[in-house]
């Protein structure tokens, strides 16, 4: 991994994201790509997305919508072992989501004047479910249980046909959807599914009648660069969770920190993709050269050496030397990275001057990989510093506040005048004379 000498710079966040930039991302070619797709499935039918399928999948779904026969048929066969940790991943994500409900508010501004705010869920959602290089059904998790705690009544998802399974999308897939009684799932992905979500697929061109997928209000879940790009550019038609990118760590560490933990830790994510990033950040100069020696000793020895190895050679991994901990963890919220580890003497003390991560993870017995899985926490978050303005999801991305206006007649009145003057500031009279016609004798508008 390329080195970063920080010691004695002290420098902007901008500065510091400078030096530590993300791997090449080009949304824009990637939204000149999917254009014509998007633009298919708004026009098309059921046909477009098995033939999309068949294009980029290699395998055509005898139908989009998975049967429920296929379905059950997985979960049927899903290993006795691995559903009993499915259901324990499930009970820990839902432990820690119950507690992010809202309950509704009420503010008195004035007597005879309230505003309610009640948090109401979105009606219909669409979840994204990725394949490819990996099988993801944790992602049906940290998706479907917080979007069943809002209470939507409505939940599609959809994940890429399988060669290897007749079309379906992989049966593991399908065997957590069962476990969370969600048995509306569809054989599609990429951009065409994104794009299947936002207009809707109907049987055959404009048959409104008969439709085989029903358009969501909103979508969430991560995908590659082209399911990215269609969330941008449908958002508005559709509601989005965030823009996922490649997934990154950063690791702040001390003297105290194990190499061999720092290590595993950043080859972890580095097995994702060859674009993903792995970023050490500490003051130790004895602990950087036995990282290097440990990634070195360890990379060559596990499964997906290639992919890692590329990975953190690439520009978006790298070691930042820092002068102490104070500028290390300034380094960490400039960077803003999807995975915060705290590998330090006091983690619990350093996380209070956290700001900017999508999680954070406090000492070496909380990895990152325990919560991709089993930690209860959620694993869909910002990447690509966004989480500098947004996180990840939660109960919260699947709800929206409301707010209920009461006021009785005696409140307005005291506060008429106050509107009126305020519209005609603003040069829209007539929202002034809506508040005066409630005060009108009658015949004293002719």
């Amino acid at each position: 991994m390329r080195v970063v000498d920080l010691r004695g710079r002290q420098l902007s966040k901008y500065e510091y994201q400078r030096l530590l930039p993300r791997a090449e991302f080009d949304i824009e070619n990637a939204l000149v790509a999917i254009k014509p797709i998007l633009q298919a499935v708004k026009e098309g039918d059921e046909s477009t997305l098995k033939e999309l399928s068949l294009k980029f999948d290699g395998v055509a779904p005898e139908s989009i919508r998975v049967p429920k026969s296929a379905i059950d048929q997985a979960l049927q066969q899903l290993d006795v072992g691995l559903k009993q940790v499915i259901l324990e991943a499930i009970r820990r994500v839902r432990v820690v989501h119950l507690d992010q409900k809202r309950g509704s508010t009420t503010t008195r501004v004035v007597d005879g004047g309230e505003v309610e705010e009640r948090w109401i869920p979105v009606d219909r959602v669409g979840l994204y479910v990725p394949g490819g290089k990996a099988v993801y059904p944790s992602s049906v998790i940290m998706n479907a249980v917080p979007a069943q705690i809002a209470g939507v009544k409505s939940i599609a998802l959809a994940s890429p046909a399988q060669k290897e399974n007749d079309g379906w999308p992989h049966p593991t897939i399908l065997a957590t959807c069962a476990l969370l009684g969600i048995d509306e799932v569809y054989a599609m992905g990429g951009a065409q599914a994104i794009a299947a979500f936002a207009y809707g697929v109907n049987s055959k061109p404009n048959n409104f009648d008969n439709a085989v997928l029903e358009k969501v209000d909103l979508v969430t879940g991560p995908g590659n660069i082209y399911v990215a790009a269609a969330k941008r550019a449908l958002r508005g038609v559709i509601g989005i969770d965030s823009e996922a990118g490649p997934t990154e760590i950063a690791v702040v560490a001390d003297a105290t920190a194990l190499a061999s933990d720092v290590a595993t830790d950043l080859i972890s994510q580095a097995e994702h993709d060859t674009i993903a990033a792995a970023v050490l950040i500490t003051d130790s100069s004895e602990l950087v050269q036995q990282v290097q020696r440990e990634l070195t000793k360890r990379v060559t020895k596990t499964k997906h050496s290639d992919r890692i190895k590329e990975a953190l050679q690439g520009i978006q991994s790298a070691i930042a030397i820092t002068d102490d901990l104070a500028q290390s963890l300034a380094v960490a919220n400039a960077y803003a990275a999807e995975h915060l580890e705290l590998q330090v003497a006091n983690p619990k003390k350093a996380s209070l001057e956290i700001r900017n991560a999508g999680a954070v993870f406090l000492g070496r017995f909380s990895p990152v990989s325990l919560g991709d899985y089993l930690a209860g926490s959620n694993h869909v978050l910002p990447t690509g510093g966004c989480s500098c303005h947004s996180s990840g999801v939660s109960v919260q991305t699947f709800l929206r506040g409301l707010h209920f206006i009461d006021y009785n007649e005696r409140a307005l009145r005291e506060i008429a005048s106050s509107v009126i003057t305020f519209a005609n500031a603003e040069d829209l009279p007539a929202h002034g004379e809506a508040i005066a016609a409630r005060f009108e004798e009658p015949g004293d508008s002719k």
